[in-house]
């Protein structure tokens, strides 16, 4: 059994979430992919991948792309700058911890969205969205995300956190 740290629930082995809280029971903070193949002599051998991180695209330094929400709904455009990271979300009051992208404006409690819902972040060069493990999920044009996992977004993608739907708009 696994044991909540925070209301001290039991859940069963391999639970990832608190049935009782929703506290988050496993932490993901890196994933290696492991590909299993057999030699001549049928014994097994287990290879870890790494990633090559000196292969990957970067623009020059002091370049960094803008980005904007444009909310389909109401047709507001908010402007994100003077960072590389963005939390998305709804706000209540006495809320400890708040997004750096308040929805509530935009209907949010009523169309699905968690006061923590996703994040934006510019990594090198490139916008990615994080769904953070949110109640309604996240879909980029249309696919549904899984949690804690970035994905690349391109300038024009439609984004949807619960019902509420939002264009990205990226000028590099």
């Amino acid at each position: 059994m696994i044991l909540c740290p925070n209301c001290q629930h039991k859940e069963l082995p391999g639970a990832l979430f608190c049935s009782e809280c929703g506290t988050q029971l496993v932490s993901l903070d890196i994933l290696n992919t492991r590909s299993i193949k057999k030699t001549p002599t049928d014994n097994l051998v287990i290879q870890t991948q790494i990633p090559d991180v000196t292969t990957r695209k970067t623009a020059p330094k002091g370049i960094e792309p803008s980005i904007s929400l444009h909310i389909v709904d109401s047709g507001q455009v908010l402007h994100l700058a003077d960072r590389t990271d963005f939390t998305l979300g709804r706000t209540i009051e006495g809320q400890p911890i708040l997004p750096d992208v308040d929805l509530s404006p935009f209907d949010a409690f009523t169309l699905g969205v968690s006061r923590l819902h996703a994040a934006l972040r510019i990594v090198n060069s490139e916008v990615v969205i994080t769904d953070l493990g949110s109640s309604n999920g996240t879909r980029v044009n249309g696919q549904k995300i899984v949690p804690h996992v970035d994905y690349p977004l391109n300038h024009g993608d439609l984004i949807a956190l619960g019902k509420l739907k939002i264009q990205v708009l990226i000028i590099k």
